[in-house]
Parts: structure tokens; C-alpha cells; sequence
């Protein structure tokens, strides 16, 4: 009985190591005819010399050439504010003005002193032996001790200043703007320390931003720049490079202008994202998508004879979309731009399309 048990359990064993044989013959024979026919399908181009439109990014900051504070000389009441926050303004526009009734009181009693102090000063000079006539002919020292010991001087000074703030009681525009930080009331008193209101050219509006030091070669003053605000994604304005500042700071970075030609919907103070682009000849051009990392190094697959080659390559300067090629590739190679990813050296390749 128990021989019978031992060949059944020798039988058994048998037919499934005979399965399993075959099993893994089928399996073999399956690999064997699907592999050598499973091609990738890949996109190419023809490496070419052309220019390349480098663009460098970085952050910065929107400020206006023309910006002014503006202040009244004399603490008095507020008599009338003829302009808001965001009103446009010309040049010489009244802004506000003044209760001036102290101010104009001041001024006439400094324009009495002074005539005062004029005729003092007439006495002083007849006193050394010169006549009102010959004031002319008089020495430089007689006049300023004349000036000093009648009180002349003195008393002009106070009738200019006094002048000076009666006319400055009403606040004018320097230049065409828009106007900002405007806070005062009527009928309170101006505050001589504050800014009344600042005015604001929004048509001379710069681009201030910082670019590395290793980049500076890069760029230059005129280059084309593209503004676009980060609270405002979907526009984009065009501006040229107008100064760059010939100072490294101890971060390695250097302070760069452009002028900006606001469309209306750019304000002083916003932050933008700065675009620089610059057109560099003769180089070779690689989409992005072409170069894999193998190795942790770039690599860029060339077809040769319907196989795929890799090629290390050295990487020179980039945009959104594209890369130069300094090494590693020659004219006239037939790039793989995509169903690259995973690809091995020599796999074969199926050709669908040319970029």
C-alpha cells in the first residue's frame, strides 16, 4: 500500500514539473518573438546652426522715474483739497490750498519792517559820509556793515520767507500724474513734517531687478524685456533695458533698470516677473524634451540606421523651451525630441514623425 502511495506522489510531482516546463518554455518563446519587433516610436529633427533667443528670468519691482512728495511750508487750516486718490492731474494743476489770511498778515508786517530797516540802512550810510544817490559807488564793506547795523538784512530775510509761504499756500502739480497717499481733511491744519500727496508719473514707470554676476555677459543695455505681473498674469509688456548699475553686491548680484510703457493697468510698487531676452548666433538648438538624464548626466539620443545612440552632451544656456548644445553633438545629427524617456543605447526605433 504504500508503494502505491509513493508512485502516485512520484506521478504527480512528475506532471507538474512537465507543466511547468512548458509554462516557462511558452513564456520563453513569447519573449523571443515579441521583443526583437517591439520598436519605440519616436519624433526627430535635424540638428541645425541658428540663432537662439536666450531669456533670463527674475523677479522685480515696479517704480516711476517722476515721484514726488508734496508738502505745504506753513502749518495752517486746510481752507480747500480740489483732488482724490487716483485723480490724473496735469502739469500746474491747483491741488489744494491754504487758509492764507495769517500768512498774508505775516507778509505785511515784514514788508513794514523792511521798509523800516530800509531807511535805517539810508541813515548808516549817510552817517559814513555817502549819499542815498551814490549807493552805487559805495565799498562792499560799508554796504554789509550798513546792512548788518540797520537791520536790513535781517528784515529782508523775513519778508522773502514770509513771502515765500503766503505763495506756497497753494499746492500745484509739477508735472502731469496721478495722484497718491492723499490723507488730509478739509479745514485741518497741514502738517508741515507729512506729505500732503504724492504725485505719481505712471507713464515713466522702470522695472528695477537683479540678474547673478556670471550672468552679466548675457545682457546688455537695449535688450527687449517682458514685464508681467504677478497679480496679473495674463499681460505681458514689452521694455527695453535702460541702465545697468556697475556695482556687484556681496551676494553676487548686480541692480538692473528697464523702462516699462504701462498700458494703464500698472501701478508703482507691483511685483513682476522680468524676462530677458537676447538673440545669441550660431548655436546648436535642442528642445527640451530631447535631453534625458542617464546616470544623473545629460544625454541626447541621435538615430543612426533605425537605432537610438546616446550621446553626453554639455548643456550652455536655456530658455522655456530650448537648450544650446556646447558638446557632444555635430551638425546635421538626427535628434530624438521625444519617446526618449526610455530609451537604451542602440534600442531600435520607429521614425512617426519630423519636427
Amino acid at each position: 500500500m504504500k508503494y502505491y502511495y509513493l508512485l502516485l506522489l512520484s506521478a504527480f510531482i512528475g506532471f507538474v514539473a512537465c507543466s511547468n516546463e512548458k509554462k516557462v518554455d511558452e513564456r520563453s518563446r513569447s519573449v523571443e518573438t515579441v521583443l526583437p519587433d517591439a520598436r519605440n516610436e519616436v519624433t526627430v529633427s535635424t540638428l541645425q546652426s541658428t540663432d537662439f533667443n536666450h531669456e533670463l528670468i527674475s523677479n522685480g519691482k515696479l517704480s516711476a522715474r517722476r515721484y514726488v512728495d508734496l508738502y505745504f511750508e506753513s502749518a495752517e487750516p486746510i481752507a480747500s483739497i480740489f483732488v482724490k486718490n487716483g485723480d490724473r492731474v496735469v502739469k500746474g494743476q491747483k491741488l489744494a490750498e491754504l487758509s492764507t489770511f495769517r500768512l498774508q498778515n505775516k507778509r505785511q508786517q515784514a514788508n513794514d519792517a523792511l521798509e523800516s530797516a530800509r531807511l535805517s540802512f539810508q541813515d548808516v550810510l549817510i552817517g559814513q559820509g555817502y549819499a542815498l544817490e551814490d549807493s552805487a559807488k559805495v565799498p562792499d564793506d560799508i554796504i554789509r556793515l550798513a546792512g548788518v547795523k540797520s537791520g536790513y538784512n535781517q528784515a529782508l530775510s523775513q519778508y522773502e520767507l514770509a513771502q515765500f509761504e503766503e505763495q506756497n499756500a497753494i499746492l500745484i502739480a509739477p508735472f502731469s500724474g496721478v495722484v497718491a497717499n492723499l490723507f488730509a481733511k478739509d479745514f485741518n491744519i497741514a502738517s508741515i513734517s507729512e506729505a500732503f500727496c504724492t504725485i505719481i508719473d505712471m507713464g515713466s514707470l522702470e522695472a528695477s531687478f537683479t540678474v547673478l554676476e556670471s550672468e552679466l555677459s548675457l545682457i546688455k543695455q537695449g535688450d527687449k524685456v517682458e514685464i508681467t505681473p504677478f497679480a496679473l498674469s495674463d499681460i505681458k509688456v514689452e521694455s527695453r533695458i535702460t541702465e545697468i548699475n556697475p556695482i556687484v553686491s556681496a551676494e553676487g548680484m548686480v541692480q538692473v533698470r528697464a523702462a516699462v510703457n504701462n498700458n494703464g493697468k500698472l501701478f508703482e510698487g507691483m511685483n513682476v516677473r522680468v524676462s530677458v531676452h537676447r538673440s545669441v548666433e550660431k548655436q546648436f538648438v535642442i528642445p527640451k524634451s530631447a535631453l534625458v538624464l542617464r546616470s544623473a548626466k545629460p544625454v541626447v539620443f541621435t538615430l543612426v540606421d533605425g537605432k537610438a545612440y546616446w550621446n553626453y552632451v554639455k548643456i550652455g544656456l536655456e530658455n522655456a523651451d530650448y537648450y544650446t548644445i556646447t558638446e557632444g553633438l555635430k551638425e546635421s545629427d538626427i535628434v530624438i525630441t521625444s519617446g526618449n524617456i526610455n530609451l537604451a543605447h542602440e534600442a531600435p526605433v520607429t521614425v512617426i514623425a519630423n519636427d
